[in-house]
């Protein structure tokens, strides 16, 4: 099993001294101000959802506030309505959570199906603050409508009493999210952001993360609403209103969007400031806020935290510690697994937009060993053909089996669990993700990720390590993907591809853009994995003298269909293929495909 690395111990120890300065900060503070924090700590626990969600996964969520509405009438309406007590408080937490959970289940279903737009989900976020209000307001005597509720029975503890609790549950919230975003799953949600497409062609559920991610979300939202609630002894609709959604934006973006700590800090100091400002400039607080938000995303469009922790880095003389590299350790052939039957069978396939007919009737079989080259002039289809077979919902018409199973109108992440593995035209890659990490992440579906630690060694299949050492991507292990040269991104991506064990690999121009020296690599690296790992290779690739080199059979596409399927020379005898390419001779290895 893979070793793995974390960072429990940090977290105690900064755990303990938060709850620590927790345990003596109401002696030091008057009364108002340890009210006021109360409200800030339980605020501050619902902003660090929101940098979760936009900072970490990149959903940006104006809803959040729903959730913390939730819980908080949730504990009014039971406390009114129906009782008060131990059996009747968890019965309220209870009801929020659930009611919170269901509602966040039911906007992620509708926010992050497949093929939503990130603007589509930010819609139906929105949403959710102006329903749970309106649904408030019709609620009549039972809600208390645009008045709230008030003067339910409650526990009337010292404001000590309740800053510790709030404090405590700050803490452990963010002592848990702390090692979430820096354990291996932390990392898949930044490549979510980073490149949701990738992420579901290397075989992840993007949807169902963001869906349990946001059901979490919408649970710590609700017991933090619960809190207040308790506390205050009053609710009105703004709890769960657009406006608090709004504040959450800003205040983590003011903090240190995707830091964690920076819109907790920003949370406090904010909402604290806000208290006093409302009462001494009650018409000019907001637009002061208003202002200082803008001002900040102009000059500092990353937040305060990240330049006050670079300022302090830079004063001190102390420069960030990198990681230790991890440890490539290689995946036996005898663990690799493949499927049986026949690899590839596509019987009329065809792909339509509107009334333009991309691909008409497409016919071939992929055989295992095998290399097969697509060619053709532009605009032939030979990349809507690929995409055809990496992703179900492309394709308008026809049967496309793998290994006898028909792939359906199924997902690119369900199409990797069947052993199909994509590479894309340009290096499609995570940019912020180190060169292990990216391949960490490629590793998703075989080698689950673990949600607390990130791992210290590195499990590749051999032909994803070879790609690995030979393109010299193994001593940039810790260097992040957007530094890498062109053609190391490019290995880089094939590396993550091959990291999937795939049976059948498409590849859609792999050697663009890079050297000569770089070619014959790959194409040396392509004829072993055909040749030793007996894979189907699918090649769309413009340079003929590389598709003659390494190819055991071509097919040649023409306005949407097959004109020829054949060996590289029958293709480079054949008339019919001179023809199309307008003279072009393919034993010069020039003209458009």
């Amino acid at each position: 099993m893979p070793r793995r690395r974390s960072d429990i111990r940090t977290v105690l120890k900064f755990g303990i001294v938060a709850l620590a300065v927790l345990a003596v900060a109401p002696f030091f503070l008057d009364i108002y101000v340890v009210n006021i924090l109360i409200r800030a700590l339980l605020l501050a626990a619902l902003a660090l959802t929101v940098d979760l969600l936009w900072g970490y996964t990149g959903i940006l969520t104006f809803g959040q506030s729903a959730f913390f509405g939730i819980g908080a009438y949730a504990c009014a309406l039971v406390f009114t309505h129906w009782g008060f007590g131990a059996q009747w408080a968890l019965l309220a937490l209870f009801l929020g959570i659930v009611a919170a959970c269901a509602v966040a289940a039911l906007a992620g279903w509708l926010a992050f199906y497949h093929g939503a737009s990130p603007l589509y989900g930010s819609i139906v976020t929105l949403a959710l603050p102006i329903i749970v209000t309106q649904v408030i307001f019709a609620g009549g005597r039972t809600t208390g409508s645009s008045s709230g509720l008030s003067g339910f029975p409650t526990y009337y503890w010292s404001s000590e009493t309740w800053f510790w609790i709030a404090g405590v549950f700050l803490v452990v919230i963010t002592g848990l999210a702390w090692l979430f975003v820096r354990s291996d799953m932390g990392r898949v949600l930044v490549a979510i952001r980073e490149n949701e497409t990738r992420c579901a062609y290397l075989g992840i559920p993007v949807s169902r993360i963001k869906i349990l991610l946001l059901v979490i979300a919408g649970t710590i939202g609700a017991i933090a609403g619960f809190g207040y609630a308790a506390f205050t002894n009053v609710v009105a609709p703004e709890l769960g209103g657009f406006l608090l959604g709004t504040e959450l934006l800003i205040w983590v973006a003011l903090g240190g969007r995707g830091t964690l700590i920076g819109p907790v800090i920003g949370a406090i100091l904010i909402d604290v400031t806000s208290s006093y400002l409302s009462g001494s400039l009650p018409f000019y607080w907001k637009l002061l806020i208003g202002v200082l938000f803008v001002a900040v995303i102009v000059a500092l469009p990353q937040g305060l935290l990240p330049e006050v922790t670079r300022l302090w880095r830079r004063l001190i003389g102390r420069r960030t510690r990198m990681a230790d590299a991890p440890t490539l350790e290689p995946i036996t052939a005898q663990e690799v697994g493949r499927g049986t039957g026949q690899p590839l069978v596509v019987r009329g396939v065809h792909r339509h937009f509107g009334s333009l007919q991309v691909l008409q009737g497409i016919d071939f079989e992929a055989n295992r060993g095998e290399l097969l080259s697509l060619v053709g002039p532009n605009g032939a289809g030979k990349t809507t053909l690929i995409r055809c077979l990496a992703d179900g919902y492309e394709r308008s018409g026809g049967t496309i089996t793998i290994f006898g199973r028909n792939l359906g109108k199924w997902g690119p992440d369900r199409c990797v669990a069947l052993g199909i593995g994509r590479k894309f035209q340009a290096a499609n890659i995570f940019a912020t993700l180190s060169v292990a990490e990216c391949l960490r992440v490629a590793r998703y579906r075989l080698d689950p990720p673990s949600i607390w630690a990130s791992g210290t060694t590195l499990r590749l299949p051999e032909a994803a390590l070879r790609i690995v050492e030979e393109t010299g991507l193994a001593q940039s292990l810790n260097t992040e993907a957007r530094h890498l040269a062109h053609g190391q991104k490019q290995a880089l991506e094939l590396a993550m591809v091959l990291a999937l064990e795939p049976s059948i690999v498409l590849l859609d121009e792999p050697t663009a853009g890079l050297t000569r020296v770089e070619r014959e690599r790959i194409g040396a690296i392509l004829t072993s994995l055909t040749e030793r790992e007996r894979l189907s290779i699918l090649l769309v690739e413009h340079d003929l003298d590389f598709v003659r080199e390494i190819s055991s059979r071509v097919i040649v596409l023409h306005q949407g269909q097959i004109v020829l399927d054949g060996s590289v020379e029958e293709v480079v005898g054949s008339e019919l293929v001179r023809n199309i390419y307008a003279g072009a001779s393919l034993d010069a290895g020039s003209g458009p495909t």
